[in-house]
């Protein structure tokens, strides 16, 4: 075997994919070797410590500003047949490289291969195709009205890629129950987490996990069988199950005409008046229902309709006696046309 077959074995191996090191060694041998050549030309004005980086890094990078150039025979041919060369082809394994890196990264966000590093963001758990992103868009919209706009993240097992690139974060992931796995979505750190699978096995399993993970995130499961919410509840009191009510709201419009859209007008946030929740702050005084009712619609135009005793949606009352006091920390409930970003507590409480 020849020296030159040797050498070019030697030369694929270590280039052919321009790993970091391999590109930092070439780059350390050009700038040695070319300060020896150009100290051997007698360059002293090129190779002085800063100018002589700075004027490699202008050539070897195509810039060429011409402030500084070699003045003897010999420093101009070593600059044309060695330095100009040897510089453009690290030049562009450089910029190969970045650029391959930069695409790579992207392949990795669309594909759901990255692990994120987001904090008090709202992870969405599943995929169900058009139902998925109906859930996405309006999670979007209410986002919109929040003076703080935390991340969305989508974590999947289905072989999809982000549907919403630069919109929403996106992780794929084996599975739902794998440390793993679901520590590359921050479910430790998620302040909402919202479970919504086409097998309710698997809505349930993830839903117990999650809890176990992150038992102070707010929790909501979606469930198409009923029987399963009680189950959950049972070893999970404080996740939020939302069953199917397709049937009862089918029922509900049988004999009021119109009670569908109403429900589907109070759920969506671009179909006029639309149902939120805002909890009493913890230095605002007791407030009667009475007073809350009148004041939230002359000064908000807004309808209380219920609240949740400190919070607790279980214990939730729905259009209480005009007598009842809400505490500080209390959830209450009402109907306007967008979300109420400032709400004057002592202005409700008044006469």
């Amino acid at each position: 075997m020849t020296s030159w077959i040797k050498v070019r074995r030697i030369m694929l191996q270590y280039f052919a994919e321009s790993r970091w090191y391999t590109i930092l060694g070439a780059t350390v041998f050009y700038g040695i070797s070319s300060y020896w050549l150009l100290y051997a030309a007698g360059e002293n004005d090129l190779i002085a410590r800063a100018d002589f980086i700075y004027w490699l890094a202008v050539t070897a990078s195509t810039v060429g500003y011409g402030d500084l150039s070699p003045v003897s025979s010999a420093g101009k041919l070593i600059v044309a047949f060695y330095v100009i060369p040897l510089g453009l082809s690290i030049f562009a394994m450089v910029i190969g490289r970045i650029a391959a890196w930069v695409s790579e990264q992207w392949r990795k966000g669309l594909m759901g291969m990255t692990s994120l590093q987001s904090n008090q963001h709202i992870l969405v758990i599943g995929w169900n195709e058009q139902r998925t992103m109906l859930l996405l868009n309006l999670l979007l919209q209410e986002r919109e009205a929040m003076s703080v706009k935390p991340d969305i993240v989508l974590c999947v097992k289905a072989d999809i890629t982000n549907p919403m690139p630069g919109v929403i974060e996106f992780v794929k992931v084996d599975s739902f129950n794998k440390d793993e796995d679901m520590d590359r979505a921050c479910v430790a750190t998620a302040q909402t987490i919202l479970v919504d699978n086409p097998q309710d096995d698997v809505t349930m399993t993830t839903a117990l996990y999650c809890a176990k993970r992150n038992p102070d995130a707010h929790q909501v499961a979606y469930f198409n069988d009923d029987s399963l919410v009680s189950l959950l509840q049972e070893h999970c009191p404080k996740v939020e199950c939302t069953p199917s009510v397709a049937v009862e709201m089918l029922a509900k419009a049988a004999f009021d005409p119109g009670s569908s859209m109403l429900h589907h007008d109070l759920l969506s946030v671009d179909e006029g008046q639309a149902q939120f929740s805002v909890k009493i702050p913890p230095d605002s005084p007791n407030i009667s229902v009475a007073k809350l009712f009148i004041n939230l619609k002359k000064h908000h135009d807004a309808i209380f309709i219920g609240y949740a005793p400190k919070g607790q949606v279980k214990e939730m009352v729905v259009n209480p006696p005009l007598e009842t006091n809400l505490s500080p920390s209390d959830t209450l409930f009402y109907i306007a046309e967008r979300r109420i970003s400032a709400i004057n507590w002592s202005s409700l409480n008044a006469e």
